[in-house]
C-alpha cells in the first residue's frame, strides 16, 4: 500500500472536520498505546469491575496549594501551648523547603468545635461542611514523599512523585470505561484564575493510551475548546465527512488486521462528534432551580465561580462522567507562606459553602450513595511559623477527607503528632488512599495494572493497603 504522508492526513482533518476534528486529531497526535485488549474497538465501553464496588463515580476536590490541617480538621491544644518556642529537639530533625525547622511554633487562630452526633471537631473556617460531619470521613495521618508542590501535585494524582505516570482519573477510566459514550470518562474543571504547578501532567494518562487522558471542561457556550463545527459547517456536512473518515479508517483497519491504535482512533472521532451535542447540555444550568443555584453560592460573588463548577460536577456525575476533578486555587490557591489566616480565610469563604452545597445536593438527589467525594490537597502545612504568620509546607502529616459511597461517616481516622508534624497513628501514605479509592469503586490496585517494558505497572506502584477503617 502507498506510504501516507501524516500531514497531508492531518490537514485534511483540520480542514473537513472543524471542530470535532480538532478535538479528534488532539487526541491522535497525543501519546498513543496499545487499546485494552479486551476491547479493541472502543476503550471506553463500560467493563466490569473486579467486584462489586460501592462507588460508581468519584468527584476530587483538590485544594492546591497545600491547605493546612492545623488550621481545618486536626486541633492541636499543645501547639498552642507551645506557641512561640522553638520545636522540642525529641521531634529530631526535620525536612523542610525553607529551612523554617528552628523557627518558632505558631499557634492557630482557629476555633474548633465539635459537630454532629460523632463530635468530630472542625475549625470555624469551615461552618458548612461542619455540618456535614456525619458524612464525613477525615483522615487525619496522610503523608507523602515531597516537599515541592510539582512533585507532591503529581504523587497525589498519579502516584508518583515522576512527571508522566497516568492520572488516578485515567486509571480509574483505564479500568471501568466510562457510563455515557457521549462524554469522557475523565473530566477536569479547573481553576480559571490560573493553572496547577506542574500543569496538565497531573491529569494526564501517562503510559495509558492517551483516551484516558483528563478532558477540560469549563462552563460558558464553549465547555470544550474547538468542539463546535466551523461557520457553514451544517450537522448533515459533518456527518457526511465523518463517515467518510470513518469508511477510510475502516478499510486502511481491514486491510492491516486487528490494530488496537487505528481502532481507538476511530471511537475518538465519534466521541468527539456526539460531545457536540452531550457536552454543551451538561454545563448549561438554565434548568437548575434558584434554589440550587444559591445553595451552591451562585447569589454570592465570593461563592459563585467554585460554586459553579461544584455544580457542573453533580451534573456531570449524573450523567455518568466516571471521574470528576475539581481545582480550587490558581498557582499558589492555598499556599500560605506570608500569612496563613488572611489566605485561609480567603479561600475558605470562596469554597466552603459549595463544598457543604455539593454535599447536600448529591446527598438529597440521592447521588451521595454511589458517588464518592474526596476532598484534599498536595500536602499541609507546618507547625513552625514562616515569616511570622506563615507556614511552609508539609508532607509528614496532613489531612484528607472522604465521604458518600461506601464511607463510614462521622469517623476521624488516624492522628499526627502533638503539635501536628508527622503523622504517627495509623499512618496513610499516598498509595493507601489511591488503593482505598479503587477499592471503592471495585478496582483491586494490585490487579489494575498496564504492561509497559517488560513490567506489570500499577498506580500504586508496590505498596499500598486499603484503609479499611473509614469503610462503612
Amino acid at each position: 500500500m502507498p506510504h501516507e504522508d501524516p500531514s497531508s492526513r492531518r490537514n485534511f482533518l483540520r480542514q473537513a472536520g472543524g471542530g470535532f476534528g480538532a478535538v479528534a486529531l488532539a487526541w491522535m497526535l497525543g501519546q498513543e498505546r496499545p487499546a485494552l485488549a479486551d476491547s479493541p474497538a472502543n476503550p471506553m465501553a463500560p467493563r466490569p469491575p473486579h467486584f462489586p464496588g460501592k462507588a460508581k463515580r468519584v468527584i476530587y476536590l483538590f485544594m492546591h496549594g497545600g491547605p493546612s490541617h492545623l488550621e481545618l480538621f486536626d486541633p492541636k491544644p499543645d501547639l498552642q501551648k507551645l506557641a512561640g518556642k522553638p520545636l522540642p529537639a525529641s521531634f529530631g530533625a526535620v525536612a523542610t523547603r525553607r529551612k523554617v525547622e528552628h523557627n518558632p511554633l505558631l499557634a492557630t487562630k482557629r476555633t474548633f468545635a465539635k459537630y454532629g452526633q460523632s463530635g468530630m471537631e472542625i475549625s470555624d473556617f469551615l461552618p458548612h461542611t461542619a455540618n456535614h460531619a456525619d458524612d464525613l470521613a477525615v483522615i487525619r495521618s496522610c503523608w507523602a514523599d515531597s516537599v515541592n508542590h510539582p512533585q507532591a501535585v503529581y504523587q497525589m494524582n498519579t502516584g508518583s512523585i515522576l512527571m508522566g505516570k497516568p492520572s488516578l482519573g485515567s486509571w480509574v477510566g483505564y479500568g471501568l470505561g466510562t457510563e455515557n459514550q457521549d462524554l469522557p470518562a475523565f473530566v477536569v474543571l479547573p481553576d480559571p484564575a490560573g493553572g496547577i504547578k506542574g500543569g496538565p501532567p497531573a491529569y494526564g494518562s501517562g503510559f495509558l493510551p492517551a483516551s484516558y487522558q483528563g478532558t477540560l471542561v469549563r462552563g460558558g457556550e464553549s465547555p470544550i475548546l474547538d468542539l463546535k463545527p466551523p461557520s457553514g459547517m451544517t450537522a448533515d456536512r459533518q456527518r457526511k465527512t465523518l463517515d467518510l473518515i470513518g469508511t477510510l479508517n475502516h478499510r486502511h483497519l481491514e486491510s492491516r488486521g486487528e490494530d488496537s491504535e487505528l481502532s481507538a482512533r476511530i471511537q475518538a472521532y465519534e466521541l468527539a462528534y456526539r460531545m457536540q451535542s452531550a457536552a454543551p447540555g451538561a454545563v448549561d444550568i438554565a434548568s437548575e432551580t434558584e434554589e440550587t443555584k444559591t445553595l451552591y453560592g451562585l447569589d454570592d460573588r465570593r461563592t459563585a465561580e467554585f460554586g459553579m463548577r461544584c455544580l457542573l460536577a453533580r451534573r456531570l456525575a449524573e450523567r455518568g462522567v466516571r471521574f470528576i476533578q475539581v481545582y480550587s486555587g490558581d498557582v499558589n490557591g492555598w499556599d500560605a507562606h506570608d500569612n496563613v489566616e488572611t489566605n485561609h480565610a480567603t479561600m475558605c469563604a470562596r469554597t466552603d459553602k459549595p463544598v457543604a452545597g455539593l454535599l447536600s445536593d448529591l446527598k438529597r438527589r440521592g447521588l451521595l450513595d454511589d458517588t464518592l467525594v474526596l476532598w484534599g490537597g498536595e500536602f499541609g502545612r507546618m507547625p513552625m511559623s514562616e515569616q511570622g504568620k506563615g507556614r511552609d509546607h508539609n508532607p509528614h502529616g496532613f489531612c484528607v477527607w472522604m465521604a458518600g459511597a461506601g464511607i463510614k461517616g462521622g469517623v476521624v481516622h488516624g492522628a499526627t503528632d502533638a503539635v501536628g508534624l508527622r503523622a504517627e497513628v495509623d499512618r496513610v501514605h499516598v498509595h493507601d488512599l489511591h488503593a482505598t479509592i479503587l477499592h471503592l469503586m471495585g478496582l483491586d490496585h494490585t490487579q489494575l495494572t498496564f504492561p509497559r517494558n517488560g513490567r506489570d505497572e500499577r498506580l500504586t506502584d508496590t505498596s499500598g493497603e486499603v484503609v479499611k477503617a473509614v469503610l462503612a
